[in-house]
């Protein structure tokens, strides 16, 4: 079958004059394949059919969430009944509590969950916690680690270890920027470094204990191990970024794996999917 793609072109084409870069979010663009993306119509298990009727085997499932494929029969039956009941109450549910009460069962370093609307949410929330709890306002993370669009986590490393973080989006003022330190991963010298010079000031560390973003790189042995160490040190909150990682390096995600217990974790991805 030759490969067609007009309808997805034209498709671009009016998305771009009422959407910014004509996607709702910059990866979906295809800028870094050299093409414009085509346009998707269905999927079923492992496939996705574009508007062109162009078949594909799908190894991103919507980016992590779909680990169970596409219109898993299960899945859409399950999805089917709720709606019946109503989309939306604006009150408390049991199945909040279930979900939770599996989420803890799962990862046993959470002693309670608090469940918000994506991943970047989420890291929002740890940090505001961190910085709560600790009435600090420093956070550190690590060149390459993806955390969300949220302003503080948007920083790239300055000159030295040091130096002011560096806004990585236009919007993200300086002052802001100026609280988040950014670390080396796997650079444990580094990190003692830093709490050496501001440890007293620092609320959190949030990391991703295997990164994704930067290309799959695992934690040396004994970089996790430390950065527990140093944290409990110092009484900051260490901050498991694990949207990724959850439900995949394990069923209690890299934590469990690792035999790790940090204060805050981070899910995502496959809990709503």
């Amino acid at each position: 079958m030759t490969f067609q793609d007009q309808r997805s072109k034209e498709a671009f084409l009016r998305s771009q004059k009422v959407l910014p870069g004509g996607v709702n979010s910059p990866v979906r663009a295809f800028k870094s394949v050299g093409r414009d993306p085509v346009f998707i119509e269905k999927g079923e298990g492992s496939r996705l059919w574009d508007i062109d009727g162009n078949s594909y085997i799908d190894y991103v499932l919507s980016w992590g969430p779909l680990i169970n494929g596409h219109a898993h029969p299960e899945v859409v039956e399950t999805i089917k009944k709720t709606a019946e009941k109503g989309t939306s109450y604006g009150a408390p549910t049991e199945i909040e509590s279930e979900l939770a009460e599996e989420l803890i069962k799962a990862f046993p370093s959470m002693e309670m969950v608090r469940m918000v609307s994506s991943g970047t949410e989420a890291t929002m929330s740890a940090l505001r916690l961190a910085r709560g709890v600790t009435g600090r306002s420093k956070i550190v993370k690590f060149e390459g680690c993806y955390h969300g669009h949220g302003d503080s986590l948007l920083i790239k490393a300055g000159s030295g270890a040091l130096t002011f973080g560096v806004p990585t989006s236009p919007g993200v003022p300086k002052t802001i920027a100026s609280e988040t330190i950014v670390a080396q991963f796997n650079d444990l010298e580094g990190i003692t470094q830093i709490f050496e010079e501001v440890g007293e000031e620092i609320a959190g560390v949030i990391v991703e204990p295997v990164t994704g973003n930067m290309g799959v790189v695992l934690p040396e042995p004994g970089f996790l191990e430390g950065l527990r160490e140093i944290t409990k040190e110092y009484g900051s909150l260490l901050i498991f970024d694990e949207v990724m990682t959850g439900f995949r390096v394990s069923y209690g995600g890299a934590q469990e794996y690792y035999k790790m217990d940090p204060d805050l974790t981070c899910l995502g991805k496959i809990i709503g999917g």
